[in-house]
């Protein structure tokens, strides 16, 4: 079987530091090549891969601040779809912009939904949706006006996470820093409390960033580390008491929170999106509905068991369920 694997342009795959679609996409890649499928990836000039890889972009738009986004994103999706003809499926990570060339090539396609950025692109989703295959990466994150061939959560390499039975005293905020995933709302909660947070994220919304939380960072009782790598993502997730997802927004996976459990650390998050399904509730964090609520139940962090939080998260989260799952899914569209 011949696979090709689109990714993102818009960071390397894997990414060096933020970069969720980029990262799934290469858990995807390097577990199939792993099982010896012959794979091509096509991504960035400067991504890394055990499989073939091929590119028309040498770098990322947001790290070529000088490229245009919408040049590379063309340029990289027609570059692939070019050379359909030499794969018996793709998988699609990309979006659905893709989805466009669907009734151009002969090639078979199964696209990746990570979350749907606006509700005009659902248009594109139905137009295409007869000779498409989605896989959704929660089932609350699924719309009720297209067929799913089937749902995948979202793996993660557990050599990348240590299991830490031993945290330290601050809570920790980790993810992009805007208004949809609480970064303001995790200092309050902390500033309630009265427990040191650490803030690790890419700063997507400056201007959130400039009146939101800026003004709260103290160094002290908050402090911001700014865009960790994997090495540092390790020990932030691993050494913290609690981790804080107090999103603002129905979330299609949260990368960090099955990371974050993968080290054996309890996650508290707003009941909104996919939390439901990613956190046991009173097993391997809490969900909560509002900021009283979840200052409310940190004292109860100390009854979890992180070995749990580990155990819990290679069962539902790990890179090898994601990847056979994604081979049956091959498989099942293949033999159509």
């Amino acid at each position: 079987m011949k696979i090709a694997i689109l990714s993102s342009v818009a960071w390397r795959t894997p990414p060096l530091k933020y970069g969720p679609w980029e990262q799934v996409t290469s858990n995807i890649t390097e577990g199939l090549a792993k099982r010896d499928y012959d794979i091509t990836l096509f991504a960035t000039g400067d991504s890394i891969t055990s499989g073939k890889l091929k590119y028309i972009c040498p770098v990322g738009y947001e790290e070529g601040k000088n490229l245009d986004p919408k040049v590379l994103e063309c340029m990289h999706i027609s570059f692939m779809m070019e050379q359909a003809d030499k794969f018996d499926i793709i998988h699609n990570n990309f979006d659905f912009l893709p989805l466009t060339y669907s009734r151009l090539i002969k090639t078979p396609m199964v696209t990746t939904i990570h979350g749907f950025s606006s509700p005009k692109i659902i248009p594109v989703y139905k137009r295409y949706n007869d000779i498409n295959h989605y896989v959704s990466i929660s089932y609350a994150d699924r719309n009720s006006e297209l067929k799913y061939i089937a749902n995948v959560y979202n793996g993660i390499d557990p050599q990348y996470f240590t299991l830490q039975k031993h945290h330290g005293d601050y809570l920790l905020y980790f993810g992009r820093i805007h208004h949809d995933k609480g970064t303001g709302e995790s200092i309050e909660i902390a500033l309630k409390a009265k427990m040191k947070l650490i803030i690790s994220g890419y700063i997507q919304d400056k201007h959130y960033y400039e009146q939101q939380v800026e003004p709260l960072i103290d160094g002290e009782q908050v402090v911001y580390v700014g865009n960790s790598g994997p090495e540092q993502r390790d020990k932030l997730l691993g050494g913290a008491y609690a981790l804080l997802h107090p999103i603002n927004f129905n979330e299609p996976f949260g990368l960090s929170v099955a990371e974050s459990m993968f080290c054996g650390t309890p996650v508290v998050a707003f009941k909104k999106g996919s939390m439901e399904e990613l956190i046991k509730h009173e097993k391997t964090g809490f969900l909560v509905n509002n900021i009283e609520e979840a200052v409310d139940v940190l004292p109860q962090i100390k009854t979890i068991k992180r070995e749990y939080c580990r155990q819990w998260a290679q069962a539902k989260f790990s890179i090898d369920k994601m990847v056979e799952s994604y081979i049956e899914v091959y498989k099942k569209i293949l033999d159509r």
